[in-house]
């Protein structure tokens, strides 16, 4: 997730999992701090983008190893805090706020690798979008009442911590919903076969009313949008080339064979200019992506790696005319999508 809704999450656990036992300003303070920590990872060059964007959320999101950092940390806030000998009831709080991030982190559909250093798979529920105002608004208002102080402070806390992890299920209920429906389409359309399509449901940004669904084949992909509040029965598709064609050539170069590990086969190839473009297709849609790479370029013969660098981004794309299209068809009006 963002890091204003991290930072709100380590707040509010910080604030439940001392109670009276500190100040609430102290244990918001503390929580916000700690709860931003395992995103510095971000700051670390792992030697290029690909390595860049797959090492984010590794060890710092690990349960295991922010379970074992978190007497350490604990040590350092109890002494800032002026607390040494409240120190246990930090490492409890320090920790809660540690083991939740990742938790949260594997609700989108980035990938976190909770299970280093035994595991290195990328967990990602992919029910929430990185940035979603109803599950981060609860927790800033339940902190906010709470450092104002009175007798029920904590019960607001804990209100808006509760209201967050219900939108949590809510958004899970919401995408096997959507998916249920994918599924209906495509057995509808595709009988039999529709068994063998790869399915990825993610909400569209900032919601979890509009839903984006891609739908891997073995030659083709496709990209389609579902509304909460459509009437219709069944889905829409658009298809557009995987570059099939060229994974036997780039299949093999050690950036394509991390990325399609880690986007569990939801990624494209295509040729761009004389230059191999390896795209994540689960966060973005077309044409835009957040993270599209130039692997190679097209020798003669065959295909140079090149140090991965990364090409997606906004650009183009018309802001205004995107966010009206989102806010219209996620209350079920059904319009295409801009291009």
């Amino acid at each position: 997730m963002d890091s204003v809704t991290q930072v709100a999450l380590g707040a509010a656990v910080g604030i439940a999992a001392m109670g009276r036992r500190t100040a609430l300003w102290k244990a918001a303070l503390w929580g916000g701090v700690c709860g931003t920590l395992p995103d510095l990872d971000a700051l670390i060059d792992y030697g290029d983008a690909v390595m860049n964007m797959t090492r984010h959320r590794a060890e710092s999101h690990s349960l295991f190893w922010v379970t074992l950092a978190s007497p350490a940390i604990a040590w350092l806030v109890a002494r800032a805090s002026g607390e040494p000998g409240n120190f246990r009831r930090w490492w409890l709080a320090v920790w809660a706020v540690l083991f939740t991030h990742p938790l949260l982190d594997a609700m989108t559909v980035y990938g976190t690798q909770l299970a280093l250093p035994f595991s290195d798979h990328p967990f990602g529920v992919g029910s929430v979008f990185i940035i979603d105002p109803l599950y981060t608004l609860p927790l800033l208002a339940g902190i906010a009442i709470a450092l104002r102080g009175g007798p029920s402070a904590q019960r607001w806390n804990v209100l808006g911590l509760a209201l967050s992890t219900l939108y949590l299920g809510w958004s899970v209920l919401a995408q096997q919903h959507v998916a249920g429906v994918v599924r209906e389409t495509l057995s509808a359309r595709d009988g039999g076969a529709a068994r063998d399509a790869r399915i990825l449901v993610t909400p569209a940004p900032f919601n979890t009313l509009l839903w984006r669904v891609v739908v891997m084949h073995e030659d083709r992909y496709e990209e389609g949008f579902r509304s909460l509040l459509d009437r219709a029965p069944t889905m829409r598709f658009d298809a557009f080339a995987n570059g099939h064609a060229l994974r036997d050539a780039a299949g093999t170069l050690p950036a394509v064979r991390r990325m399609a590990r880690f986007t569990h086969g939801f990624y494209r190839l295509a040729e761009l200019d004389g230059r191999i473009a390896l795209t994540d297709l689960r966060m973005g849609q077309e044409p835009w992506y957040s993270f599209s790479f130039v692997v190679a370029r097209v020798g003669n013969p065959g295909l140079h790696p090149v140090s991965p660098v990364n090409v997606g981004g906004r650009r183009g794309m018309d802001v205004e005319a995107s966010l009206r299209w989102l806010r219209r068809r996620a209350l079920g009006i059904d319009l295409a999508p801009p291009r």
